[in-house]
């Protein structure tokens, strides 16, 4: 073999071994990129399910908090609508026509009465409730009470209704009490309709 046959041959040899680790090379190149392309999938797909669940929750957050809100502002509204209309209410009871308030603070005063010897305290200016009324809810009262209702010549600023009263004990009975309760009865109702039982 001569020197050109041997230098020929060593390059065929060094080509066909530069092939031989160009394939290995690019076969090792396949797998690692496949095994990458791997990774990154299942990064991405991690990645992804983390950004949606944080924007879900964050979607969740603010819809929660746009709800509340709104719960707010619909409470606000109702309230103002509810002072508007106990204002009214509480007009109206105190202008009715004499007969017609007289039978409301006689159901009232019915209810109220415990023994039947209480006192009953009117407004300064309530010429409503006098010695005449009392005495009718006195022959009103059934068995198990006295009878003996009195009106006090002491007078009290509360609008319209009464306090009856027996020693230290006080009922009060007044429209702005019986207004203010039913507005806490109300109040509790939108609560509930707000933040749920």
């Amino acid at each position: 073999m001569d020197a050109t046959e041997l230098v020929d041959k060593i390059l065929s040899d060094a080509k066909a071994e530069a092939e031989k680790i160009t394939s290995q090379a690019e076969v090792t190149a396949k797998v690692e990129k496949a095994e990458l392309d791997k990774k990154l999938a299942e990064y991405k797909a991690q990645t992804d399910a983390l950004a949606s669940k944080a924007g879900l929750e964050k979607k969740s957050r603010m819809l929660a908090a746009a709800r509340m809100q709104i719960a707010k502002e619909l409470l606000a509204e109702k309230r103002q609508i509810m002072d508007g209309v106990f204002k009214q209410a509480k007009q109206k009871l105190k202008s009715l026509p004499d007969e017609d308030y007289q039978k409301l603070m006689q159901k009232l005063m019915l209810k109220a009465v415990e023994t039947g010897d209480e006192e009953v305290i009117v407004d300064s200016v309530d010429n409503r409730i006098d010695h005449k009324f009392i005495k009718n809810i006195n022959r009103e009262l059934g068995p198990g009470f006295k009878g003996n209702l009195r009106l006090s010549d002491h007078k009290e600023p509360i609008g319209a209704g009464f306090i009856l009263r027996r020693g230290n004990i006080m009922n009060n009975v007044s429209l702005d009490v019986l207004i203010s309760q039913s507005r806490k009865d109300m109040e509790i109702k939108l609560a509930k309709e707000l933040f749920g039982n």
